[in-house]
């Protein structure tokens, strides 16, 4: 249901919710998440108008403060599992890039029968594009889905590998920094308090020092974080990331840990005297976003080093004080290698394309639609298709943009199968949560998370929309 005006949207919520003094006043919270919420996410995100996409979004903030929902930086966990205060976990950071909505309910209906609160959602620079979620956007969709799910305590949204482009970069650095600064600046004022900043891009091997190597990483690395620090709300210290080996290139090693660790932090404490460093450091073991796909579409296995990922895990954290090491691209693993993660204290973990995978294919999703995604995609990004690849391997790839360009048309798939598809995820992220080892983290989340609450406006709401 689209409102044509403020006037309907507002009638819509007599006795439920009413506009007060710049904020909102609940009367009915159950009535809100039976009859209302539904209603608001889908026009936060569909509604021609822009007015109307705000003001869905400032109610569906406004009210999830009211709620006890609070958008978070999951700094003060990290913090205490530098110190070794708390272990035997893997956090799972999970890329909500499709049926954002009904994936974030799944994702919250699991931490709430597994007690947990050690858990990410994330969207990706690149994934912000071809999805079509900005992050005013998908904050207010994954708020809506907490309040849907009757949720309540911190709730850690996350910019993922807010990457530079190398090939821009050497282009114009400035331009191309100055863009990344807008992103990261437009993220912290939708709510992303914890931020990946990936400038590993920028390592060059060919120098004849690891120092030399990873000196445009560790430079540009602290640029941006000194912007982040420069941006936060009072009360917050977002967890920024950092990266030492792109993924899906040369395996990380202890020396360029350190040359970027020890680089890093001297100079940002030059830069920004007592500034915060980064929380984790995300490493390269073996693995690939996405996974590969051989000829038949189908993920081909990979030779992940774990003994790389404890080892560096280690050191950040007895070295560094770091919550400890990344693992990206997982979520195609084996579901048999999950539990070596917190065997090995990892700190976090990225999962995406496979929720993408189960996505299309649920035996729900309609063949009709599925075709209707594979033919536009064919024809609008064959320009992508590599010589070598097959047709099912150019579509493993480049399905993933289908969420973009079919967007609307997500949202009217019925009740039923969006039902169906959400209780399939779920699935995947309970067992993924305990493989993981993050039940029963709810306490020790609360009480390492001060609850700093920073309420929308308005103005800002309907200006981004």
């Amino acid at each position: 249901m689209l409102f044509a005006s403020d006037k309907e949207l507002i009638q819509h919520l007599k006795g439920i919710a009413s506009l007060n003094n710049g904020g909102i006043v609940i009367e009915n919270s159950d009535r809100l998440i039976t009859h209302s919420i539904d209603a608001l996410v889908e026009n936060s995100v569909l509604n021609p108008s822009n007015q109307i996409r705000g003001l869905s979004r400032f109610i569906i903030k406004s009210a999830a403060i009211e709620m006890g929902i609070v958008l978070s930086s999951i700094q003060g966990l990290y913090d205490a599992r530098g110190r070794g205060e708390c272990e035997g976990f893997t956090v799972p950071a999970i890329n909500i890039r499709g049926m954002s909505y009904d994936f974030s309910r799944s994702i919250f209906r699991t931490a709430q029968k597994l007690d947990t609160g050690a858990f990410i959602f994330e969207i990706a620079r690149s994934e912000i594009g071809y999805t079509f979620q900005q992050p005013h956007e998908i904050v207010g969709v994954i708020l809506g889905a907490a309040i849907r799910e009757n949720h309540s305590g911190p709730v850690f949204i996350q910019g993922d590998h807010f990457q530079v482009n190398a090939k821009n970069f050497k282009i114009n650095k400035e331009k191309e920094v100055s863009n990344l600064k807008n992103l990261i600046k437009k993220g912290i004022e939708a709510g992303f308090y914890n931020i990946d900043i990936d400038t590993s891009t920028l390592v060059d091997l060919s120098k004849s020092t690891v120092v030399e190597q990873q000196r445009a990483n560790f430079e540009v690395g602290v640029e941006l974080t000194k912007h982040i620090r420069e941006l936060e709300p009072e009360g917050i210290t977002v967890s920024v990331g950092g990266e030492i080996g792109e993924v899906g290139k040369e395996n990380s090693t202890e020396s360029e840990l350190r040359a970027y660790l020890d680089n890093f932090n001297e100079l940002l404490d030059k830069e920004l005297k007592g500034a915060t460093s980064i929380s984790k450091i995300s490493i390269q073991t073996g693995t690939s976003h996405g996974g590969v796909p051989g000829p038949d579409g189908k993920v081909v296995d990979v030779n992940l080093d774990f003994e790389c990922l404890e080892s560096l895990s280690r050191i950040a954290r007895q070295d560094y004080g770091l919550a400890g090491a990344v693992q990206h691209g997982a979520s195609t693993l084996p579901s048999d290698l999950f539990n070596k993660f917190p065997e090995l204290e990892t700190a976090e973990i990225h999962l995406a394309t496979d929720f993408q995978n189960m996505i299309y294919d649920n035996e729900l999703f309609p063949e009709d639609f599925k075709k209707e995604i594979y033919n536009h995609l064919r024809k609008k990004f064959a320009p992508e298709k590599k010589e070598t690849d097959t047709d099912e391997q150019f579509i493993y790839k480049t399905r993933k943009k289908g969420f973009g360009e079919f967007k609307s048309k997500f949202w009217d798939l019925s009740k039923e199968i969006r039902t169906e598809i959400g209780s399939h995820l779920q699935r995947k992220v309970e067992h993924l949560f305990t493989q993981l080892k993050v039940e029963g983290t709810l306490e020790i989340t609360k009480n390492t998370t001060p609850i700093i609450k920073t309420p929308p406006t308005l103005a800002q709401e309907i200006a981004s929309a």
